[in-house]
């Protein structure tokens, strides 16, 4: 050591001073894995406290505290992590109407955290509600527009959840990407309107397609919304253009739903390029889908209520489009498309002004 020639008092001033360094040392050490321990068990209590309320964001900061001071809390945050997303989905699921689902859901959490007083009282807000609408199924039904002979069948389409866009390699930029939509129940058209409802409201036809059971076209989105003004005011309803995510829930089968991919096989698409002689057909003449709705997919273009706009990731319920633009979303496909566009997910767009021999429209209307 290189203090071996020093003399024996300058020697014993050093190593006494080494072993109170080392004391230290030791003391700092031991003090830090105390402390270290006392605010991991500190964190811990306090998120257990704040799961037991649900304050789940409170729950997960605490435990991840926990976790940085030395704590073993993966099970708890595992816990978290999985109440916070049941939570959102269900609560989604409330808002839209689903009480069946959402209370499947909160009743997960209640398994997670039994304390949950919040999800308890969701759990009977959704077994009350579902009594309710229970009393209520005679009266959600289908129904026919009779007013003036009109005859215009509309199908109750349950509200529900669903994955909104394209999954598929073929998809357009515009069908992505996917998201979550709930939409509340409503009704929808049977058909697409006809040559014959449109004139018993309008007094004229001009679709170049003749024929009073082809649908309606070479209307523009403004003159249908001429046609929905008389037809309210004759029927006292509100009948109105279908939001582009109820034409895709409703063109999917609804609650219904089979899970069809987006494309659909050529059995299943009603009149498109390759068979329909370049001319529309009767509404209602091939298969319809599991609600019981005809022509979703081909004959003409349907017009949507919303503005066109490119879609965002987020979930949403009774989503209505972007508040303005400049194109208003048709969809569908028509009798001159081809397989490339027949699917549920294909969004298509024109100037709510033009008219084309190839767009026409079906009509929604909210359960009262």
């Amino acid at each position: 050591m290189i203090f071996l020639n020093l003399p024996d008092n300058n020697e014993k001033k050093i190593i006494t001073n080494m072993k109170r360094f080392l004391t230290f040392i030791l003391f700092m050490s031991a003090f830090l894995m105390v402390y270290g321990q006392n605010d991991s068990q500190k964190y811990l209590q306090e998120g257990n406290t704040c799961f037991e309320r649900g304050d789940y964001d409170c729950a997960k900061k605490n435990y991840e505290a926990s976790r940085a001071t030395g704590g073993n809390v993966a099970e708890q945050l595992q816990k978290t992590d999985e109440c916070i997303k049941l939570l959102f989905a269900a609560n989604l699921l409330l808002e839209g109407g689903d009480y069946a689902k959402a209370g499947e859901l909160y009743k997960q959490i209640l398994k997670i955290n039994s304390n949950y007083s919040f999800a308890n009282g969701r759990l009977k807000s959704c077994e009350q509600n579902l009594s309710k609408n229970q009393s209520q199924v005679n009266r959600f039904v289908n129904y026919t527009e009779t007013t003036n002979n009109l005859n215009i069948e509309m199908v109750a389409v349950e509200g529900g959840a669903y994955t909104m866009g394209c999954t598929e390699s073929s998809c357009l930029y515009n069908e992505k990407p996917t998201h979550r939509v709930v939409v509340s129940s409503f009704y929808i058209g049977k058909y697409e309107i006809t040559q014959a409802q449109w004139i018993a409201v309008m007094n004229k036809n001009p679709s170049p397609f003749k024929g009073v059971n082809l649908p309606i076209e070479s209307v523009s989105w403004s003159e249908v919304q001429e046609f929905i003004r008389r037809l309210n005011a004759q029927t006292g309803k509100q009948y109105r253009l279908p939001s582009e995510a109820e034409w895709e829930f409703a063109a999917r089968g609804g609650n219904n739903s089979k899970g069809i991919k987006e494309s659909y096989s050529i059995d299943n698409v009603d009149w498109y390029g390759e068979n329909s002689g370049g001319t529309t057909h009767p509404v209602g003449f091939i298969s319809s889908n599991e609600l019981g709705i005809y022509d979703m997919i081909g004959n003409v273009w349907e017009w949507c209520s919303d503005w066109f706009g490119d879609y965002g990731s987020a979930a949403q319920i009774d989503p209505h489009g972007p508040s303005y633009g400049s194109y208003r979303v048709n969809r569908g496909g028509c009798w001159q498309n081809y397989t490339g566009t027949l699917r549920v997910s294909f969004r298509g767009y024109d100037d709510p002004n033009i008219r084309n021999n190839f767009i026409g429209f079906r009509l929604a209307c909210n359960i009262k």
